[in-house]
């Protein structure tokens, strides 16, 4: 039977309340309708039908029962409203305080139900209630951007057009000589002694042709209601000396101001080309291999089963496997390691590796959409629309900083004339101008998501991929981290170490019953046994296979009932068993109800699993433990080993969840519940956890969906690594936040005391900022 469905239907005409009641119980009678309402306020009908197949004739019903009612009602099916995404690319944005406008005006769009503009990428992505409103959002969006900022480029695509290009090239250049030009006249005000009606025209010149760009942006800001922005307060301070007779100074402050713009958009620019060479790995063609013809296509040209050729130096395009060749793989890009891999015949190759030497011919086994490399690129580049509360905090404290400083400037300038006896009003008005010039916020809006972007960048160089600077800032806060057991402390690759028969049950029986009942599984403990056994499997022996989840296995073999799987399935049918003392995972068998045996299987502890324990303490995490379903014995030895607080074992993967919940209620403080594993019932317990980190590179793609961190290389120490760089970025943020707002509180009181000129100011505002991104860049370095 199919899945049941829901339909929602809008009854046009209906006005009797008795007719609605009625018109509800008889739908509510008809044989595959599960349920069934009508609210008669709104006028709509609610169906839950149990089988889709009957959909088309039980609506074709409930429409005849409602024209029985009333003939006069129409029934219309509603629309339910599936929410949409969409991402715009502002080329150009230059101007953080601008970015924070635009996405808090898109915000604001009806339909809207999240925007994030991020400022370093130009990517401003929308997410609307519903995907139909999509184009109409999208053309409000493009519209408030423009009207925002007018020389942005507007893309669906990262990638500028070549016309654009050639054009933002001659502006750069015009730009560059007018600056020179400008420059030119404000050195020679300085040198010459002329007339004050001649040097007023030589420094307004120059300031018109340094500055007029500024002051005309401002204005237009102004027009539109945007008023506290850089623009308006460099404007507002350069012309107010002009006004109060400093010529030279106020073209000083627009000259200084308009190269530190140069100086930071020069930092900003590198450092977006920095981040986006991390993401230089996705791959540009395939070498399709069609009969014996070879043809370069794209990668998403690309299907499953298709055979590729990479040859030495060539980024491998897809995920697949070796069926020809041998090699050595340049895995860096994907998993941080500079270890080369060696590949042959049979082995399952990633997306991006860079293949070192020899040809491979590869059987593709994903489309390029599915594939790792894919993945990836999706990932961090989406990262920075989850922001960091930090991020946030910064966005609300620039929202209200800037119009309280300005205010503060209009009473420097108007108070303390009026009450100081013997104060000038220039004298006050220049110190409010300087006062005006330091309070712009720009080094903490450009530089804190600069810093996050940078870290996650960072961590993605380590083979560390995190989905937001929330989950990054989150990382530094950790208290518990608990652990799932197999494929995520232990290799998870199991080998058969012990075969006991009981009964008169031989080995060879034994493994040939367990391996046909575990045919059906490609679970690791399963396919060790099939291993063992060595031979093919008959497929005409098996019948009535059932999986009993957290138990094991049911099926029939040559007519007899075969139960394999733990002790709980055992304890479950009821058969008369014996307890195995041995160390590691224990399949027990019976056959028609009679106990036939046992089989062991161990695994092995990952090399780096009791340093990772080790250096985690070392960091500061309070508590450590492991859920595993594995034997209480085996868990407990493991956990001992590798130097765990506390083992939880013979778990259900719901009672993991169960688990996790109790753990994360008897932290001893308010910080963050860490959950790491890789397979596919890890995938709950990774959405509940504060933090979930999944090891990627063998881990499911359930667990990795669900996760909030992944480790691309199945390291357990990857997690040190991976708060390391989250403290790391904390320290540059925080340094930053200290040293910006340090020299302009420093340089605000300077100002008012009369002390700083604005020369002092400019460098409060543009040379902390571009100080502030220079330090930013360094949260791009890798850790080890």
């Amino acid at each position: 039977m199919n899945s049941a469905i829901k339909k929602e239907f809008i009854l046009e005409g209906l006005c009797c309340g008795n007719c609605a009641s009625k018109i509800e119980r008889d739908i509510s009678k008809l044989s595959g309708v599960s349920y069934a309402t009508v609210d008669f306020v709104s006028k709509t009908l609610t169906l839950e039908i149990t089988d889709d197949s009957t959909t088309s004739c039980l609506i074709a019903q409930s429409d005849a029962i409602v024209k029985r009612h009333d003939s006069q009602i129409t029934m219309n099916e509603k629309e339910i409203a599936q929410p949409g995404r969409k991402i715009l690319y502002l080329h150009g944005l230059c101007c953080a305080d601008c970015a924070h406008k635009i996405e808090s005006q898109v915000n604001r769009i009806e339909g809207v139900k999240a925007a994030s503009l991020d400022f370093v990428s130009q990517k401003l992505t929308i997410e609307a209630d519903n995907q139909k409103n999509l184009p109409v959002i999208v053309r409000q969006a493009s519209q408030i951007a423009l009207d925002i900022e007018p020389n942005i480029q507007i893309s669906y695509t990262d990638k500028r057009a070549p016309e654009t290009n050639k054009s933002a090239n001659l502006k750069k250049w015009m730009y560059r000589l007018i600056l020179v030009v400008g420059s030119a006249l404000f050195i020679i005000g300085n040198i010459f002694e002329f007339t004050p009606q001649i040097g007023f025209i030589v420094f307004l010149v120059s300031y018109l042709l340094v500055g007029g760009e500024v002051v005309l942006r401002a204005l237009k800001n102004i027009s539109k209601g945007q008023v506290f922005d850089e623009n308006f307060l460099m404007s507002v301070a350069t012309i107010g000396a002009f006004a109060i007779g400093e010529y030279p100074e106020g073209v000083a402050v627009m000259l200084f101001y308009q190269v530190g713009e140069a100086f930071q958009r020069l930092a900003v620019n590198r450092s977006r080309k920095s981040i986006s060479a991390l993401m230089d790995i996705r791959p540009d063609f395939a070498n399709l291999k069609i009969g014996n013809e070879i043809r370069k296509v794209s990668p998403e040209e690309v299907g499953i089963g298709d055979f590729i050729i990479v040859k030495p130096g060539e980024k491998i395009p897809l995920d697949g496997r070796v069926v020809e060749g041998s090699s050595a793989l340049d895995t860096s890009a994907l998993t941080g390691e500079s270890l080369p891999r060696d590949v042959e015949p049979g082995s399952e190759v990633l997306s991006g590796s860079i293949n070192k030497n020899g040809v491979l011919t590869i059987e593709v086994s994903k489309e390029f959409g599915e594939s790792t490399i894919s993945k990836i690129l999706d990932l961090v580049q989406n990262a920075s629309s989850k922001k960091a509360p930090t991020e946030n905090f910064i966005t609300k404290f620039a929202r209200y900083y800037t119009p309280i400083v300005t205010f503060a400037a209009l009473a420097l300038a108007i108070i303390p004339p009026l009450v100081i006896p013997g104060a000038s009003f220039s004298d006050w008005i220049y110190r409010a101008l300087a006062f005006l010039v330091v309070s712009c916020p720009c080094a903490l809006v450009i530089s804190i998501p600069l810093s996050f972007f940078g870290g996650i960048g960072g961590a993605s160089r380590n083979g560390i991929l995190v989905k937001g600077s929330n989950y990054l800032e989150a990382l530094n806060n950790i208290d518990t981290i608990v652990f799932d057991k197999t494929g995520t402390l232990t290799k998870g690759i199991f080998k058969v170490t012990s075969v006991v028969g009981t009964n008169n049950w031989s080995e060879q029986e034994l493994l040939s019953y367990a391996s046909h009942a575990e045919s059906f599984s490609n679970h690791p403990i399963a396919l060790s046994i099939q291993k063992a056994y060595g031979q093919e499997i008959d497929a005409q022996r098996l019948t009535e296979q059932e999986e009993i989840p957290g138990l094991g296995i049911r099926v029939k073999i040559d007519g007899k009932l075969v139960l394999a799987g733990n002790s709980k399935l055992m304890e479950s049918e009821h058969v008369d068993w014996k307890p195995a003392n041995a160390l590691g995972s224990v399949v027990y068998l019976s056959v028609d109800g009679s106990y036939a045996g046992y089989i062991v299987i161990s695994d092995e502890i990952k090399p780096d699993s009791k340093n990772a324990i080790r250096d985690l303490k070392k960091l500061g995490i309070n508590h450590t433990a492991m859920l595993t379903g594995d034997s209480k014995a085996v868990g407990e030895t493991i956990a001992k080993e590798i130097g765990l607080d506390t083992v939880y074992t013979e778990l259900l993967p719901h009672q993991k969840v169960e688990q996790l919940e109790k753990l994360d209620k008897n932290k001893k403080s308010k910080g963050k519940l860490v959950f790491v594993g890789d397979g596919v019932n890890d995938a709950p317990v990774l959405a509940r956890a504060d933090i979930g980190i999944a090891m990627g590179a063998l881990g499911s793609d359930a667990a990795i969906e669900a996760a909030d961190v992944v480790l691309m290389t199945d390291e357990p120490s990857k997690i040190v690594s991976a708060i390391r760089v989250a403290r790391k970025t904390r320290s540059i943020v925080w340094q930053n936040i200290l040293f910006a707002m340090g020299v302009k509180v420093v340089v605000l009181v300077l100002a008012a005391a009369g002390i700083a000129t604005m020369w002092e100011a400019v460098f409060g505002d543009v040379g902390v900022t571009v100080i502030a991104i220079l330090n930013a860049m360094r949260a791009m370095k890798t850790i080890k």
